[in-house]
């Protein structure tokens, strides 16, 4: 469904661009990518499947999506998909690599983050970025929980600029992810403003048989059954 790709990526360390904001490059080994890969395709798969989004002035994003546990729209969330079939289930899959991911990241500072102890993912969004697409910087507020923010990113690589809390304006820090990186961002970052500038096509290992960027973004709703 995604296509196929060309190239190959590197790798580089642990850093932390923000408070509150880890990145583990190549956190995930090619075998979990390729896992994951084929698990979006299926959960792309109609009904409640990918989709691209309307915003409320009327433009189209230019990534596709398909949420899971939750179906988000500008801006809340639902039970219900936009071709109105039911949203497909939160994947155990992901609840236990997310849970995975925070513990990894924040490490014994554990419970100074708020919502990293007690981390309870029950919603994600898969967006695919085709070669040209971006993401306008945003902040995820639509949630009723403060919980880390979990991201995954598969096939090519992009350039990712994590703002501050206040304004989409600078001061911002400009990182390159690529396929198998781990982003999580939380306490003071879970609210900062983000985005994708810009993707780099033909970055992605070829034996992951995938066209473009994806990112899976997995969070805590607070939102109850």
């Amino acid at each position: 469904m995604f296509g196929d790709p060309g190239g190959s990526p590197g790798a580089r360390e642990r850093s932390e661009p923000a408070p509150g904001a880890v990145l583990l490059p190549g956190w995930l080994d090619l075998d979990a990518q390729r896992r994951l890969v084929a698990a979006c395709r299926e959960w792309a798969r109609p009904p409640a499947g990918l989709h691209a989004v309307r915003m409320p002035t009327g433009g189209m994003m230019s990534v596709r999506m398909v949420s899971l546990g939750l179906h988000w729209y500008p801006y809340g969330y639902r039970e219900v998909a936009e071709d109105g079939a039911p949203v497909k289930p939160f994947p155990r899959l992901l609840g236990d690599l997310a849970r995975r991911a925070v513990a990894e990241a924040y490490g014994a500072a554990l419970g100074e983050v708020a919502g990293a102890a007690s981390y309870a993912p029950d919603i994600a969004i898969v967006n695919h970025y085709a070669h040209g697409a971006k993401m306008g910087l945003h902040q995820d507020r639509d949630e009723r929980a403060d919980a880390p923010v979990v991201s995954l990113s598969l096939g090519d690589g992009c350039v990712f600029r994590l703002g501050n809390t206040e304004t989409r304006t600078r001061p911002w820090t400009d990182l390159e992810l690529r396929s198998g990186d781990l982003l999580v961002f939380g306490g003071p970052a879970r609210f900062a403003y983000h985005g994708v500038v810009r993707t780099l096509p033909g970055t992605a290992d070829p034996a992951l048989g995938l066209l473009g960027r994806l990112n899976i973004t997995v969070r805590e709703s607070g939102l109850g059954a």
